[in-house]
């Protein structure tokens, strides 16, 4: 099989506070906009990299934030969601998106099932073999954990104006999300969205489906509007705002 990354190239992850004592372990699926340089720009350049399209704007800085007020270990990516999305199945839908918010990607077109299978042995498994393996390190110490994903989304999609600053996303288990949502509503200046403006019922969601579920614990992911997190400070300020509400939802969770 090709051997996609090459010397020069960033880690496939990259793990934060991992000594982190809290009962909860962060992930940051679309945390990069890298690209291997085997792949050179996807074929759309640095300014559309640079976009929504390529990583979720502002989710890196304000998990940072939460690892660090919360002290929880972090699991970041280390690629653009455009060259294998690290919450999608690997080759179903949206996994090596052909198009992406209208933008062509002409490196992703009519790709073989060997050219994926190299990006997803490269960029996608290394990263959840490592979320396994920090899970795997928390419940051997005897560590009862929950699992928390940030993501970001657009303020505008299909030119409806999405008015939720943070979305709460999770499937049938209310063990996480439904304390962290009220404790969330706490704050009144807060607008939030129940499974908004995505959901984490869709079939295509992968993190939450292989990690969480198998393993029996309280998750969700939390979406952060991304205009209010366009820049490093206010990324890593919202997650100082998110993260009291989530230490008392975990405490919560794992009553």
């Amino acid at each position: 099989m090709q051997q996609l990354l090459g010397p020069g190239d960033p880690p496939s992850f990259t793990v934060h506070n991992e000594a982190g004592t809290a009962p909860l372990l962060l992930l940051c699926d679309h945390a990069s906009k890298a690209v291997p340089r085997a792949l050179g720009d996807l074929g759309i350049g640095e300014a559309e990299l640079s976009r929504h399209i390529g990583w979720d704007i502002g989710g890196l800085e304000a998990a940072l934030a939460l690892s660090e007020a919360l002290d929880a270990p972090l699991v970041a990516s280390g690629y653009s969601r455009l060259v294998i999305d690290c919450n999608r199945w690997p080759g179903g839908e949206g996994s090596t998106p052909e198009v992406s918010d209208g933008t062509r990607v002409p490196a992703n077109a009519g790709l073989s099932a060997a050219a994926v299978e190299a990006r997803a042995e490269a960029c996608f498994w290394p990263y959840h073999r490592e979320v396994d393996r920090q899970l795997d390190r928390m419940a051997a110490a005897g560590r009862r954990v929950a699992m928390l994903v940030v993501h970001t989304f657009t303020p505008v999609m299909a030119g409806f104006q999405r008015p939720w600053h943070v979305g709460v996303l999770w499937n049938d288990d209310p063990r996480l999300p439904v304390p962290l949502l009220a404790e969330l509503r706490r704050d009144p200046s807060l607008v939030v969205g129940d499974n908004e403006p995505y959901s984490a019922r869709a079939s295509y969601e992968y993190t939450l489906t292989a990690h969480a579920r198998p393993r029996g614990l309280p998750h969700a992911s939390i979406e952060i509007r991304q205009d209010l997190v366009g820049t490093p400070a206010e990324a890593r300020a919202w997650g100082r705002r998110l993260a009291p509400a989530l230490s008392a939802a975990v405490v919560a969770a794992l009553a």
